[in-house]
């Protein structure tokens, strides 16, 4: 019998996917967005969709998650844009109570385990007073959690992508768990080229290439066109001549809140973070490493581990926010099969073994 799992703050459908792959049943997954919500039913048309505000449900919601029965995992990667380094200085977001609202969830629904994601700086300044109050919630609730944060690209991703993940059990019923091992080193990490290497170059004239909608050009402006012939791979604004620079960038690179704008990526290496607006290189690393464009949509999808079989529906800049902001599948597919081998193995009831000498010190860990 599969294992099963509910999804929240699902978007396109990254972790569902990787869940899936892993041997879960999707219970059910909830989103409020709508472009990501259509996305997640193209690719899973039998899951049961809800479209929710999940920091603000009503008792007709509640009604209609406790009605999903016994749930195994809980997962999820509520927005963090408040404290993520890409937004410096905008602690107040709204959104970063939405990590409450993921605690509330599994404190009332119990599940037998859940897993999180979110970024780094949820453990920084800015984030520490609400990783706190999660914390405790869960703690109070009968969880014991630890955390880690997983570079993706140890897990096979052509990426480097740091995020934090957060890992509870039922502290008298499930053990404790154990994240899995990398299983790439630094030297064996996949590259851009390994991920993007094979595809065509788009025609000029902004068709797509080979019928795949999400593989053509993106429009650049003659300005820009020519700022891309200074840079070369794995470069950035630096490499440009002051009379390209844009105005902000022409004080010096001290005053640069993030040095990989007007950027290329270097085919040898792995990619920079994708993040929701990879769409445009003026918002990082996204030129493409030897064409004079930005990477495509399929191009920024492969670099998140998508297939080529997946459909993202929307607009440019919707599909870009979609894929961006996803918790990569490969990512999800490998701590879902190591939390899914975890609970397959718990056979005896753990809270009658609480007595044994270091288990208290274990499941506090």
């Amino acid at each position: 019998m599969k294992l099963r799992a509910l999804d929240l703050f699902c978007g396109a459908g990254g972790i569902s996917h990787g869940l899936t792959a892993a041997g879960f049943e999707i219970v059910a997954a909830i989103d409020n967005w709508k472009p990501a919500l259509k996305s997640y039913q193209s690719n899973f048309p039998t899951h049961r969709l809800l479209s929710c505000d999940l920091g603000n449900l009503d008792q007709r919601q509640w009604k209609e998650l406790r009605s999903l029965g016994t749930l195994d995992l809980i997962t999820g990667g509520p927005p963090c844009q408040g404290f993520s380094i890409q937004r410096i200085g905008k602690n107040d977001d709204d959104r970063n109570g939405l990590i409450l609202a993921f605690s509330h969830l599994v404190a009332n629904l119990r599940p037998r385990m859940f897993l999180m994601e979110n970024v780094p700086g949820l453990l920084g300044h800015r984030g520490r007073l609400i990783a706190e109050d999660f914390i405790q919630e869960i703690r109070n609730a009968g969880y014991d959690l630890h955390h880690r944060v997983i570079d993706a690209a140890s897990f096979g991703l052509p990426q480097l992508r740091r995020r934090v993940f957060f890992v509870g059990w039922l502290r008298d019923s499930v053990a404790p768990y154990e994240f899995p091992a990398a299983l790439y080193s630094e030297h064996e990490y996949k590259s851009v080229r390994d991920a993007i290497g094979d595809l065509p170059s788009p025609p000029g004239d902004f068709s797509p290439a080979n019928g795949d909608a999400l593989h053509r050009r993106m429009r650049l402006s003659a300005r820009n066109l020519e700022r891309l012939q200074h840079i070369p791979p794995g470069g950035g604004f630096e490499s440009l001549p002051v009379d390209l620079r844009v105005d902000c960038h022409k004080a010096g690179a001290q005053n640069i809140g993030h040095r990989s704008v007007y950027g290329r990526l270097d085919p040898d290496r792995p990619a920079g973070t994708i993040t929701a607006r990879f769409d445009s290189f003026t918002r990082g690393r996204f030129a493409h490493p030897w064409e004079n464009r930005n990477i495509s949509l399929r191009e920024g999808a492969r670099l998140q581990g998508f297939p080529d079989h997946y459909i993202f529906v929307g607009t440019q800049e919707e599909i870009a926010a979609q894929i961006g902001n996803a918790v990569p599948p490969l990512v999800a597919l490998r701590l879902g099969e190591s939390i899914r081998q975890h609970l397959s193995k718990q056979s005896c009831d753990f809270g009658a073994l609480r007595h044994i000498d270091g288990w208290k010190s274990a499941t506090a860990a």
